[in-house]
């Protein structure tokens, strides 16, 4: 075991605190620091509230004030070294004058990554690393991803009936999920960063992905991949900038063949990126990989199939959201296909959970290690 006695259940508690800051943190990630004195008191907690306020570790030091003189520190992530939004806490963390830290992993950032544990060893503290390290991972998975990666942490959801289809019938708008998966899908896009579609399913249901019935801190991106730029001018996402920005990934071919349509779509308030598309996969890694140098950690993709198979083929899905709705549609109807049900089958960490009459069914395909 690493570690100490004690040490699993105080880093228990500060990754705790640091889930607070669920769908609030990003592009920063979740962070929990706890301070517990040498008779096991805690004197100290402090969670990293939003991006661009002070890290969980200065809220816990300042918490527990002259008490820190000697104690311990737990946490959830190596203290930064660097300056950012904020000055950097590895400093703090000596100045508190602490004796021992105890952190579950190494910031993946460039710009930290062990610089911050070096500080505070070099500075006398007796540093601990890798207590709850895979829980810790698991909180931030998609602020890891955006690190090691250089893309979002990419969810592909479906609903599907029965017999694994996605509609009545082809170009047909379908209700398919009950009112209990509907929840808990705004409150997905309630911590989400960015959510997708392809150009079909724009055309087809003419979404608005919003987070509705569920408090958002911050705006949402909502993403068009639309390589033709197809995107209608009164498509009703562009009524709705005020939840957040809208991108339209294109292609220069196509901004060229439909300069005028482009430029219509920038007037009502689109964003519309021009990106290399020698093929699909070339054009689907720019998109994300832009994404991501928006400071954009993790992209949920609604639809549809054809967008999903796409980004299955270019190696691009880290994570795979099932609705498995109690509708049987039949033979004709247009199927889900974009994943082999063999990997499905072989998703790590995979869970069943029932919201009503519906069955929501998620796991990884890989980590991001």
């Amino acid at each position: 075991m690493v570690g100490r006695p004690g040490d699993i259940l105080h880093m228990t508690r500060a990754l705790a605190l640091a889930a607070r800051g669920r769908g609030r943190t990003s592009p920063n990630p979740m962070v929990g620091a706890v301070v517990v004195d040498d008779e096991g008191v805690v004197v100290g907690r402090g969670a990293h509230e939003f991006a661009g306020g002070p890290h969980a570790e200065i809220h816990a030091l300042a918490d527990a004030g002259s008490r820190a003189r000697g104690a311990t520190l737990y946490c959830t992530l190596e203290p930064c070294s660097h300056t950012g939004r904020t000055g950097p806490c590895a400093p703090r963390v000596v100045e508190s004058r602490v004796r021992r830290v105890v952190i579950c992993t190494e910031d993946p950032n460039p710009r930290v990554a062990g610089r911050g544990i070096e500080h505070l060893r070099a500075n006398g503290i007796d540093v601990t690393v890798g207590v709850l390290a895979d829980e810790a991972e698991e909180l931030n998975h998609s602020f890891f991803s955006r690190m090691r990666l250089g893309r979002p942490l990419i969810t592909l959801k479906a609903a599907l009936s029965l017999d694994a289809r996605v509609a009545k019938a082809r170009g047909v708008r379908t209700a398919m999920t009950g009112p209990a998966a509907n929840r808990h899908i705004h409150r997905e896009r309630a911590e989400i960063d960015a959510i997708g579609i392809g150009s079909g399913t724009l055309l087809v249901d003419d979404p608005i992905l919003t987070a509705r019935g569920a408090y958002r801190y911050r705006p949402m991106t909502r993403v068009v991949f639309d390589r033709r730029l197809r995107t209608p001018l009164t498509a009703r996402l562009l009524s709705t900038l005020s939840a957040g920005p809208v991108i339209i990934m294109s292609t220069a071919d196509a901004m060229e063949r439909a300069e005028e349509h482009a430029r219509a779509l920038e007037a009502r308030g689109a964003v519309v990126e021009s990106l290399p598309a020698s093929n699909s996969s070339t054009f689907l890694e720019g998109a994300v990989r832009r994404l991501s140098s928006c400071e954009c950690n993790s992209l949920l993709v609604e639809g549809g199939p054809a967008l999903h198979t796409a980004l299955w083929n270019a190696g691009l899905v880290d994570r795979i959201e099932l609705f498995v709705t109690p509708h049987v549609f039949g033979p004709e109807a247009p199927a889900w296909d974009a994943v082999p049900l063999g990997a499905v089958a072989n998703l790590k960490n995979r869970s069943a959970q029932p919201l009503g009459d519906d069955v929501v069914i998620q796991g990884y395909v890989h980590r991001a290690d």
